[in-house]
């Protein structure tokens, strides 16, 4: 398998260039050069799969020969290696928890599958490597985590001052030896306009060795399809697939569940559940991309104004708007509606969303009032814990805090506060 890049102009390169480039020298994200399709066997008889299995499947066309079989099993063990369970909520709505992983939250996936598909490339390259990685929440703990005290690799992690939940702060600034977090004076999209001007910095890369771990890098986006087919797994009605509404930020997880989709998982529609940073929503109606200032909302995490991944779904449907809206739809959550799903959900059900799922579960019931007799999965993103802050006030009752959280709320938070100025940051990693 062979990636090009989405500028058209870098060359082609497979798994492993890929994933230590992380983007490609133009600028561009790394696609897949073909699209694999599961055989109607696995689809009709996933039941009969491990989730081990399932996920093997599901990786190794776009690995190739990069990894070893027997490798590549292992990492994929290791990365799935905790249950991701689908919860019923009412007849209608079920829940897809993928906040059980070290982190409490879905990057964790994707996180853990590139720190080991990493790991096993670095060893071959004898030199140390960068990994720069812009958070808007989530995926900094995730991928500290991930990358925690793992040879030959320095993590540097961008996030916005002020900006992110107190548990995720602390899940990305209390690690220390290889894991360095910047606060920056600035919004997400600050960070991630300094991580993609430091990539592309000629004087910059001949003297480090830089990639991504962010969802732009192929190995932390592909393995995000493994939990739709686990979902689909859970699924009792078959022959009547589900509609699936994800909590859409930076737009790289509900990216793969749609290359998922097209490779053959049964999905009846998706929805890009957005919050009040509407640009694909207002993409939906009108066909012009117009990125814009983030603005702060509850569900942080999806405060993203020019989402990277976007590209690629409108990559995976050869840019045919037309195509696209048979497949997608996307909607715009107010932090109000947002909270009034929250409060209800959980006084009504007894179950505890987070403010991203919370998103989510109510663009999915907006859809099924329009589309009665549908059935849908919310993707519960990320634990309510992380947003306790936001949580509590609305259900009035206190989040059962986890104990590994416990422990890591007491240690000191270590980073270093720069302005969102990417010489700072060059200045920053140049003296690591």
């Amino acid at each position: 398998m062979f990636f090009y890049s989405t500028n058209n102009i870098s060359p082609k390169v497979d798994f492993k260039q890929a994933t230590i480039n992380g983007q490609a020298p133009d600028k561009g994200l790394y696609f897949p050069e073909e699209i694999p399709v599961f055989p109607v066997e696995m689809i009709e008889n996933i039941n009969s799969y491990s989730n081990e299995e399932i996920a093997f499947q599901v990786i190794r066309p776009y690995v190739g020969d990069a990894i070893p079989e027997a490798e590549l099993r292992r990492i994929v063990a290791e990365t799935i290696n905790f249950d991701i369970p689908l919860v019923w909520v009412t007849d209608d709505i079920f829940s897809l928890e993928l906040y059980h992983g070290p982190t409490l939250a879905f990057k964790d996936i994707g996180a853990r599958f590139m720190s080991r598909c990493l790991g096993y490339f670095v060893k071959d390259l004898g030199k140390k490597v960068t990994v720069l990685v812009a958070t808007s929440g989530d995926t900094g703990g995730a991928v500290a985590n991930g990358f925690f005290d793992v040879d030959g690799i320095d993590v540097v992690i961008l996030y916005p001052s002020g900006k992110v939940s107190t548990v995720q702060e602390k899940q990305l600034t209390t690690l220390g030896k290889n894991i360095h977090a910047l606060e920056v004076t600035g919004t997400f999209d600050d960070c991630q306009l300094m991580v993609k001007e430091a990539f592309s910095d000629e004087g910059l890369k001949e003297k480090l060795f830089l990639t991504s771990a962010n969802s732009i890098n192929v190995a932390r986006w592909l393995p995000q399809q493994f939990y739709y087919f686990f979902a689909y797994k859970q699924w009792q009605q078959k022959n009547n697939p589900p509609v699936i509404a994800v909590p859409s930020g930076n737009f790289g997880n509900i990216c793969a569940g749609i290359l998922a989709h097209v490779s053959g998982l049964p999905v009846k529609h998706f929805i890009a559940a957005c919050n009040a940073n509407d640009i694909v929503p207002s993409f939906m109606q009108t066909e012009k991309y117009e990125p814009k200032k983030a603005v702060p909302t509850i569900s942080n995490a999806m405060d993203v104004g020019n989402p990277s991944n976007f590209i690629r779904i409108l990559e995976i449907f050869g840019h045919h708007f037309i195509n696209l809206k048979k497949v997608v739809s996307s909607c715009s959550i107010t932090d109000e509606e947002t909270k009034e799903t929250l409060k209800a959900v959980y006084q009504q059900k007894k179950y505890l969303l987070d403010p991203h799922g919370a998103v989510g579960y109510f663009a999915l019931q907006q859809y099924q009032q329009k589309n009665p007799g549908q059935k849908g999965i919310v993707l519960e993103t990320a634990h309510p814990v992380k947003f306790f802050d936001v949580v509590e006030p609305i259900t009035g009752q206190p989040v059962l805090i986890p104990t590994s959280v416990q422990a890591q709320l007491l240690l000191q938070k270590k980073s270093t506060k720069i302005a969102a100025d990417t010489a700072m940051l060059k200045q920053f990693l140049l003296s690591l």
